[in-house]
């Protein structure tokens, strides 16, 4: 993607160069034009003048004796002579005794070199400067110092950068943008059914999606110019700075319609009105001439606004309007088959291995976004590099997504005998909780290498396919999975460490949010007490409940996961024998295949 740059410099900055050239023009000219030129002369005409007592100031030094006249015009220099009484016969002259001699030119001379001509210049150059800022701007005034234009970033068709080709797992939202784009080539296509396209596209979705992407991709595709800028590029310390640049942007749109104008993150402009400010703030400023310009008394017939963000609902009510977005495309994290579509586009980058399956690293890649799917490849490819092969192997990708999860293995990291035995038994206690229950994810892999992460080990569970339901027998067997680990230590070793940090913070959430938000529990029936802030960035959550309320959910919250601990616990005692020998195997193996895990505990039972 070419993309075409017009540099337009405020009028300071030639102002600038202006102040410079005459600060030069003092320091190192002037100094040079203003030296006179010294006479020679010999040392009889310094005697001669001296009877004339024609000399006024005199410098004597060793080896040079430096005068002037009497009237001070003329400067001359005479070679030093061994001469007793010289001293005697200048004093006699009327001769001052000057320490260094200025040389000076006259003062009409020195006016017009030091100030007349350099405010010829500085004039001069300022006009034509400005003249020259003034046809790049179409002859119209700007703002002071240049502020209140717009710097959004003008693309044009090219034969390289991203095409919708290049933008895989997101099938819906290619096809939508498509669209926009078959009408600008065609319009009369849709004009002769009476449709018309929409103003504005929204595309909203979590971080790494894909959203600027396929903004890209669609100026990649258009054959009309593509105009691209950031919402906080609007937000100036100035107030009424954000509005000129929204009217500037929208002026230069207009000149070039049929074109297409990307906001990215526009949630920095189009935050809701909620009365806090005062009338005179700068993003509300913005935003009235934002909403203005998109569908006010003057239309902007042929320039299409696609914007990006994940707050959609922070939003202002009147900026996502039909009218003005009038289409809302989301653009999720990818499900299985875009997952394994996207991992391929990227894996073209690099050499990979031909027996490499990508629908098995899509399966253990569930929840990744675009941006971390190629963060994946990237780091089978550095993997690969550090072990000094150029081909990347279906390891250095399971490996991989490890690191993305857990982070690197500590090298360097030694666990005592028993701390490494109390590890192989809270991972098996995991998995084995897992697998002795129905509706549980496949063990993948189990390991009791630490990671940077800080965790000691870990059990990889890989679902066969996405799910997009659970029941409640479901969600119950997962936190009866989550307290496997600690059950595993009271088992065994009639003690609890640690180590089960983050399965209790994952046990509680999801324990929480079957009583608060999923309607699971019979005292509180479809009644939601919690509600969900910024989905698409992390999910918090809220209640929205009173206090004996909240009192009563904290105790259903407590029941139900002690209920499920206690059910790990029983399992595990009841397949203590089991336990022991996977425990035994991964203590000496440090990390096990799902496969060998099945392998095992399927033997014992026969």
């Amino acid at each position: 993607m070419k993309e075409v740059k017009s540099p337009r410099k405020p009028l300071i900055y030639y102002y600038g160069i202006v102040l410079l050239v005459l600060l030069l023009f003092n320091l190192l000219v002037t100094p040079l034009l203003s030296q006179r030129q010294v006479q020679e002369v010999d040392y009889g005409t310094f005697m001669s003048m001296i009877d004339e007592k024609n000399i006024g100031e005199v410098e004597v030094s060793d080896s040079s004796i430096v005068f002037t006249d009497k009237e001070g015009t003329t400067v001359y220099e005479t070679g030093a002579m061994e001469d007793p009484g010289l001293t005697e016969r200048l004093y006699a002259s009327g001769a001052v005794f000057a320490k260094d001699i200025e040389r000076t030119m006259s003062p009409v001379l020195s006016f017009l070199l030091t100030f007349v001509l350099p405010m010829v210049i500085f004039i001069g150059l300022g006009q034509y400067m400005s003249k020259k800022i003034l046809q790049q701007m179409g002859g119209k005034n700007s703002m002071s110092f240049g502020m209140g234009k717009s710097n959004a970033k003008v693309y044009v068709q090219s034969t390289e950068g991203i095409r919708f080709d290049d933008v895989a797992g997101e099938d819906e939202a290619k096809e939508s943008l498509a669209e926009i784009v078959d009408y600008l080539h065609n319009p009369k296509k849709y004009t002769d059914v009476g449709a018309s396209m929409p103003k504005g596209v929204l595309l909203v979705g979590p971080p790494g999606t894909g959203k600027t992407m396929l903004a890209k991709a669609v100026a990649g595709e258009a054959n009309v110019p593509f105009f691209s800028i950031s919402g906080s590029e609007f937000v100036e310390m100035f107030v009424g700075m954000g509005a000129s640049k929204v009217r500037d942007l929208f002026r230069q749109a207009k000149e070039k319609a049929p074109c297409i104008v990307f906001i990215d993150e526009i949630d920095a402009i189009g935050k809701k009105r909620d009365g806090q400010y005062g009338g005179n703030d700068e993003r509300e400023q913005t935003l009235n001439q934002l909403l203005t310009e998109m569908d006010g008394f003057e239309g902007n017939n042929g320039v299409i606004i696609l914007a990006a963000t994940n707050r959609p609902e922070s939003l202002d009510p009147a900026l996502t309007r039909p009218g003005r977005f009038d289409r809302r495309v989301p653009v999720e994290l990818p499900d299985l088959q875009g997952r394994e579509a996207i991992l391929k586009v990227h894996a073209k980058k690099i050499k990979v291995a031909d027996d490499v399956d990508f629908h098995t690293i899509a399966r253990m890649a569930s929840g990744a976004s675009g941006a971390e799917l190629a963060n994946i490849i990237n780091e089978a490819a550095l993997r690969a590099v550090r072990s000094g092969r150029t081909v990347v192997s279906e390891a250095d990708l399971e490996e991989s997504i490890e690191v993305v999860i857990a982070g690197y293995q500590k090298k360097n990291a030694v666990l005592s005998d028993q701390e490494k035995r109390v590890v192989a038994y809270h991972e098996i206690g995991h998995a084995l909780v897992a697998a002795m229950q129905s509706h549980s994810a496949p063990v993948q892999k189990i390991t009791i290498i630490p990671r940077t992460s800080g965790a000691l080990g870990y059990t990889m569970q890989v679902e066969e396919g996405d799910k997009y339901l659970m029941t409640k027998q479901e969600i119950e067997n997962k936190i009866a999975t989550f307290t496997g680990g600690r059950a595993a230590e009271e088992v065994v070793f009639g003690e609890i460490t640690t180590g089960a940090s983050n399965d209790i913070e994952q046990a509680t959430k999801l324990a929480r949010a079957m009583i608060t938000r999923y309607g699971m529990s019979d005292e509180f029936d479809m009644v939601a007490m919690e509600t969900v802030n910024n989905q698409y960035l992390g999910g918090d959550t809220s209640l929205a409940c009173s206090a004996d309320t909240q009192k009563e959910i904290d105790r259903k919250v407590v029941e139900l996961v002690k209920a499920q601990h206690e059910k790990a616990k029983k399992i595990l005692q009841e397949n203590r024998e089991k336990l022991d020998v996977l425990a035994e195997y991964l203590y000496e193996k440090e990390t096990i295949t799902g496969g060998e895990f099945m392998k095992i505990l399927n033997g014992q039972e026969e």
